[in-house]
């Protein structure tokens, strides 16, 4: 099954937000080096992940199991907007 219009349109959002709170985020994990070799790479699999763990919710509350499908159009939304997250951390 495809992601709903809800879902996509909430995956927006929360790519929106977690853009610019970016700044934030690579600040947190700056207190981590010099154990993390990439910071920018650190901070961008921190925001992929909180996406990703709201996309979860979403599911969740629509008390829906998430499909391979959909989790092929998850990655592919996040691999569209890569370039915009990276460039909120540099």
């Amino acid at each position: 099954m495809a992601l709903t219009k809800y879902i996509r349109d909430f995956l927006d959002s929360q790519i929106d937000y977690y853009i610019s709170e970016a700044q934030s985020f690579k600040q947190i994990v700056q207190n981590y080096s010099p154990e993390i070799t990439s910071v920018e790479d650190a901070t961008f699999g921190i925001i992929s992940g909180c996406v990703y763990s709201a996309f979860l919710r979403a599911y969740e509350n629509e008390k829906r199991a998430v499909e391979l499908d959909d989790m092929q159009e998850f990655n592919k939304i996040i691999k569209q907007k890569a370039a915009l997250i990276k460039k909120a951390i540099k």
